[in-house]
């Protein structure tokens, strides 16, 4: 039997929504994506409540398994369809991938993911603090890069899969990526994986026209 379609109720500009996406693509998983318009506040109707009720995109919906949260959607997607590749069983090289998971729903979130909330969704923070986050992210992210090709070893898992795409959008939020040259290297290694799709660029900050 074929595996039925996993339903991705996401929103194209959506880093985290992309990090299901992507994982989901390069599984080479069927996908059923499900526009959700944040805009006109769709993620706060009492319908898309019941599926998560934070009231945030990503959620997938995988043969009636609900589950939310970008990274824990990582890990559900990586133990259920990866065969041991994207999320290791050794307690090291497990410890490695949370360690940039944890990243990625800290640093990452409030550094690069923050600065292009500003930009693109015209979130009223500070851009001048979120802006130095990312750029000490950067610093740190770049140096590991200086001796492993991935973040977490020698081959790709969730680890890059969850803070690609807001490093790799970086300059939509202002945040410049010209100083670091591991990390655009790394992007680079990302977006050459079998199955990689990327997230629908945005004319703002550093990429307006």
């Amino acid at each position: 039997m074929s595996q039925p379609a996993i339903k991705l109720y996401r929103h194209p500009l959506s880093g985290h929504a992309h990090r299901v996406e992507l994982l989901l693509s390069l599984l080479k998983l069927p996908t059923e994506l499900v526009f959700v318009d944040l805009a006109n506040g769709a993620h706060k109707k009492p319908e898309f409540l019941a599926i998560n009720a934070f009231g945030q995109v990503p959620v997938i919906d995988d043969s009636g398994i609900i589950l939310s949260d970008s990274n824990a959607i990582l890990v559900y997607l990586a133990k259920k369809y990866g065969n041991g590749s994207w999320l290791a069983e050794d307690p090291l090289a497990a410890a490695r991938i949370q360690r940039w998971l944890s990243v990625a729903a800290g640093q990452l979130a409030f550094g690069p993911a923050s600065a292009r909330l500003i930009t693109v969704f015209g979130a009223p923070l500070n851009a001048e603090e979120v802006i130095a986050r990312s750029h000490a992210l950067l610093n740190v992210m770049d140096g590991e890069l200086a001796s492993t090709p991935f973040l977490a070893g020698a081959a790709a898992t969730i680890a890059d899969v969850a803070n690609y795409t807001y490093i790799a959008h970086a300059p939509e939020g202002n945040v410049s990526l010209q100083a670091y040259p591991n990390v655009r290297a790394w992007l680079e290694r990302v977006q050459a994986l079998p199955g990689f799709v990327p997230m629908q660029p945005t004319a703002a900050g550093l990429q307006a026209a």
